[in-house]
């Protein structure tokens, strides 16, 4: 009876122990980790008077020569790439 009552007893405190120790390590990971604030950086100081429309155009891009790994050589080639409109502003 006093063998198992010591068994409980030991079982209790290992519970406990191991309890609070989760529970002071998620604290202490929890506190550790930076604070979350509001993500400010897409309106950040933009001047809206000073936006300007870049309209869509073709741009050309070259794409430079390549080996595969059969050895064939590629030569290098230009293509054209579509930019769609899209609005620039400065930021101050």
């Amino acid at each position: 009876m006093i063998d198992g009552f010591k068994r409980a007893f030991a079982l209790g405190a290992a519970t406990v122990a191991l309890t609070g120790g989760m529970a002071l390590f998620s604290v202490g990971s929890a506190s550790a980790t930076a604070p979350q604030h509001d993500d400010h950086t897409a309106s950040r100081h933009i001047d809206r008077g000073h936006c300007r429309v870049v309209h869509g155009r073709w741009i050309r891009v070259w794409h430079p020569a390549w080996q595969d790994r059969r050895g064939h050589r590629h030569p290098g080639y230009w293509t054209r790439t579509w930019h769609r409109t899209h609005l620039v502003c400065h930021r101050h």
